[in-house]
This record gives structure tokens, C-alpha cells and sequence, in this order.
């Protein structure tokens, strides 16, 4: 309808392979560019459906760079997190999806690992306009913001109550998603965040390992660190009397464990 010819897309892993999957399906050239360091299943995502890889020295910022100036170049459409409608679109129906499932009405809260945030954006966004619709009654969850203590630029920003992030230096943490050191639509996460009574905090690496642990053996899910980050902060708020054990609380995951093997330790041997 746009008339694209193709895309290019900074990633650091989920959303280049689903970008290379809708790309191979459409017939449409896809230019992902990636921080060379990211897991190497995501690598190999992009690359057995047929997209162009490119790995970027430097972090997420560094690849969105370079996907644009390509874009410019060649006159191909910018998939860069916030700078086209769509992806915030797409995100509002996990919103939806979650209050479907909970009969039609809204969780306490919702907690998420937030590295370009478009999750929080975009369910944000469904739930207001569910609410207008009068389609649910009620009132927005508590958007709950998770982060890497390595990379932390929205939790800074809400607890020095400032209305934008700044660059986080030297950013490191081994949830690649979360590895995002200033977020582009950061004054649309902390809007949401604070607009509904939510909170920012970080947690560390080991945390989310543990985490990982956890949930694979109580739950049966083998969540990716960013999910597993949720429980930890889940942890951290009923500690702190900020949620109450009553409350109805969502935790996302919004990847799979498999594409950090490197992080689970290997059978002993007998």
C-alpha cells in the first residue's frame, strides 16, 4: 500500500527475525542490522530466512544508525522501533489479548522488561481506547517498568522525575533486549508509567539467570532473562508492599530461553 521496495530494521534479535519471516513471506528484501554480539540464535534467525545481515560494532543505537542512513540510501522503509505506526499497533493487541483472557477485565498491573519499550507503549494505548469504547470498565493496570542494572536509563529517569531518559554509558547486561541505552519514544513509556500509578526498577544479571532457573522448574516455562527479570521484580514490589499478593499481576516474557543456551549450565557428568 506504501509502496516499500524493501525494509531495513535494527535489532538485537526478536523482532529481525520476525521482520526477516514477514519479509521472506512477502517476497521483500530485509537489511537487519545487529549488534555483533548478540546471541547467536537470533544471528541465525534472520539468516535462514533469507534477510541480509549486518552486524554493527557497538549496541542497538550504533545498528539503528546505520539502518537508517541505508534506508536513505537506498530508499527502502525504516522498521526502526517508533519511527513508523505499526509496531506500536501490533503491541496494543498483547493488551488486548490479556484482558480477553482475564474475562474482559483489567490486571492490577503489568510488569514488563523494557529496553525500547514499545510494549508498555503500545498496550497503554489499547487499554485507554478500550476504556473510551466502553467495551471494559474499570481502570488502567499499573505499568510496571523492568530493567538491566547495567542499562537502566528509564528507571533513573522516573525516580529523578524527569520526562525523557538520557544515554545510559557503557551499557551491559546479557538480556540483549533490555540492552537499550536510550530508549527513542522514552517520554511515551514514563507517560504511561506514571499515568497509571506504575513504578521503574532494575535488577541484576544473576537475578534474571536465576530467574530462568525458576520458572523452567515450577512452571515449565523456559523464559528468555527479559521475561524472567518480571519475576524478580515481582519479588522485589510484594517485598516492598507495593503490590499485594491479592492483585491480579501480569508478567510478560517476551522471549525464549533457547536463544540463550550459553547462559545454563551443562549436565554433570556421572
Amino acid at each position: 500500500e506504501l509502496g516499500a521496495k524493501g525494509f531495513t530494521m535494527p535489532s538485537a534479535g526478536n523482532a529481525a527475525g520476525a521482520a526477516a519471516a514477514y519479509g521472506a513471506r512477502a517476497g521483500m528484501e530485509v537489511k537487519v542490522f545487529m549488534p555483533k554480539d548478540a546471541p547467536d540464535a537470533n544471528k541465525k534467525e534472520t539468516l535462514v530466512a533469507g534477510s541480509e545481515l549486518n552486524l554493527v560494532e557497538g549496541l542497538i543505537n550504533d545498528a539503528g544508525r546505520e539502518a537508517v542512513a541505508v534506508a536513505k540510501e537506498l530508499g527502502l522503509f525504516d522498521l526502526s522501533t517508533l519511527k513508523e505506526p505499526y509496531r506500536a499497533e501490533g503491541k496494543k493487541s498483547m493488551g488486548l489479548e490479556v484482558v480477553q483472557q482475564l474475562g474482559w477485565k483489567m490486571p492490577d498491573a503489568m510488569i514488563y522488561p523494557t529496553g525500547g519499550g514499545t510494549g508498555i507503549i503500545g498496550m497503554y494505548k489499547g487499554f485507554k481506547e478500550l476504556l473510551e469504547l466502553g467495551w471494559i470498565e474499570g481502570k488502567q493496570p499499573k505499568f510496571i517498568s523492568v530493567q538491566a542494572d547495567g542499562c537502566q536509563p528509564i528507571v533513573k529517569a522516573f525516580n529523578d522525575g524527569a520526562a525523557t531518559s538520557e544515554m545510559w554509558a557503557d551499557a551491559t547486561t546479557k538480556a540483549d533486549g533490555l540492552r537499550v541505552p536510550h530508549p527513542f519514544a522514552d517520554y511515551l513509556i514514563l507517560e504511561a508509567i506514571r499515568a497509571t500509578g506504575g513504578t521503574a526498577l532494575a535488577v541484576s544479571d544473576q537475578e534474571m539467570i536465576d530467574a530462568m532457573y525458576e520458572m523452567a522448574s515450577a512452571e515449565g516455562i523456559f523464559p528468555a532473562p527479559e521475561g524472567a527479570a518480571t519475576l524478580v521484580a515481582l519479588k522485589y514490589l510484594l517485598d516492598r508492599k507495593f503490590l499485594d499478593p491479592d492483585e491480579s499481576v501480569v508478567l510478560f516474557n517476551t522471549g525464549s530461553g533457547y536463544k540463550y543456551l550459553d547462559l545454563i549450565s551443562g549436565p554433570q557428568s556421572v
